[in-house]
């Protein structure tokens, strides 16, 4: 499977991670505390000694690892960060009260998605074959659980605020609502996307709501228990300026849960949104924020700021904050002069990574329009039939012409 590193922003309480090309970067944002770098290229190496996982991936073979970070999640109270990267390594730190490497583990094959569970005793790994694993936090050595399998490439996962249900999405256009404890026993189907499914968030605010986002350049919203959908838009609908359907990467939301962000690749615009219990319609665009450039993440803090990082060597991070309806830049924050100052040593690679291609191009279908190429040949046919019949039959006008004059000399 060809993978492509994954460039993200994301918090761990007051600490803004950044992912790009073979890093992980932290920085406080509030202290001036020493950053965090984890490079894995210089981490543990696998064991010589350990299984070849490649000979039991039903033939397929996979290109070595660059040791590029695939995904990065962070639990919900802050003090844990996971990471996982395409040389199949599976990275748990501690952050607080400072940063510590607790333990690095192997997967079977690349994952694709992590997350921990509520209760942050578990965190689950889904990977390109469709398997879901589950890894002890408590026994940060104990090798993962299979917990369930697809038949399709796994691109994102989420769980219900209770830790009731597991939820999955893939490359055909599903998402499957699964009990955690019984997963064989599925619960229900979420299906309406045209297009692989590439992003999902439960919000903490509605926990029997399910927000999915598509290749197909579509938002909708679910009430997952019973897979009925409440709502859908078509974000290209929303931006007159917008070309061509794009797909959405990334659905984050505020922490009083005002506000949903809606990131699409390689668009530089940001859709927003809110959600409506009482309302008729659920989920309401709000806003649109234009960049300067094209993001390559978004990341809420704790205050309500978003945070944006972008495709850009002189700028590449920028803060806006919510002010009378309106997202604004705040360009002199002391915070984001003291963040960029940090990150400025690792720019470079920030630079490399963004220009790595697109993480979902590969995953279009692309239909064949086999009728319109049957009746192109048909017709093509039937021309050359017509053609040859009117070749025959002047070629016999001509020859009973020649009879009757040879008949007439006689």
């Amino acid at each position: 499977m060809h993978t492509t590193s994954m460039t993200a922003v994301g918090f761990c309480g007051e600490w803004l991670i950044v992912t790009c090309d073979k890093k992980l970067v932290a920085i406080n944002t509030k202290q001036a505390r020493e950053r965090f770098v984890f490079d894995c290229s210089t981490a543990e190496k696998k064991p010589a000694d350990g299984k070849d996982d490649n000979s039991s991936d039903a033939g397929a073979s996979e290109e070595v690892g660059r040791d590029k970070v695939l995904a990065f999640a962070v639990s919900s109270s802050g003090k844990l960060v996971a990471l996982t990267d395409d040389s199949k390594r599976l990275v748990l730190f501690r952050c607080e009260p400072s940063w510590q490497c607790i333990s690095i583990r192997w997967v079977v094959r690349r994952c694709t998605s992590l997350m921990f569970n509520k209760a942050e005793d578990a965190l689950l790994a889904t990977d390109k074959s469709g398997d879901v694993y589950s890894f002890s936090v408590e026994t940060p050595q104990r090798e993962g659980e299979l917990k369930m399998g697809h038949l399709s490439m796994l691109l994102a996962v989420s769980m219900s605020p209770d830790d009731k249900y597991i939820i999955t999405a893939d490359r055909d256009e599903k998402i499957r609502v699964s009990p955690l404890t019984s997963p064989h026993n599925i619960q229900s189907f979420c299906l309406g996307h045209q297009q692989f499914v590439s992003a999902l968030l439960v919000p903490s605010a509605h926990p029997d709501w399910l927000l999915s986002g598509s290749g197909d350049g579509t938002m909708k919203l679910w009430e997952y228990e019973s897979g009925r959908k409440l709502q859908s838009w078509d974000l290209k609908e929303l931006d007159p300026e917008a070309q061509h359907k794009s797909t959405v990467c990334r659905i984050t939301s505020s922490p009083d849960n005002c506000h949903v962000a809606v990131q699409c690749e390689r668009v530089s615009t940001l859709q927003f949104f809110t959600l409506d219990l009482e309302g008729k319609e659920k989920l309401v665009p709000q806003s649109r924020l234009s960049l300067p450039h094209c993001p390559l993440d978004i990341a809420f803090d704790p205050e309500g700021r978003l945070w944006v990082l972008m495709d850009s060597t002189d700028a590449p991070l920028k803060i806006y904050t919510h002010r009378r309806d309106f997202w604004e830049c705040d360009a002199e924050s002391p915070e984001l002069n003291g963040v960029t100052e940090a990150f400025k040593p690792h720019w470079e690679t920030l630079e490399a990574s963004s220009r790595s291609e697109s993480r979902f191009e590969h995953l279009h279908k692309v239909s064949f329009d086999n009728v319109t190429a049957y009746l192109q040949k048909k017709q093509q046919r039937l021309e050359e039939q017509q053609l040859k019949r009117g070749t025959a039959q002047k070629a016999n006008g001509n020859k009973k012409a020649k009879k009757d004059t040879s008949g007439a000399g006689i």
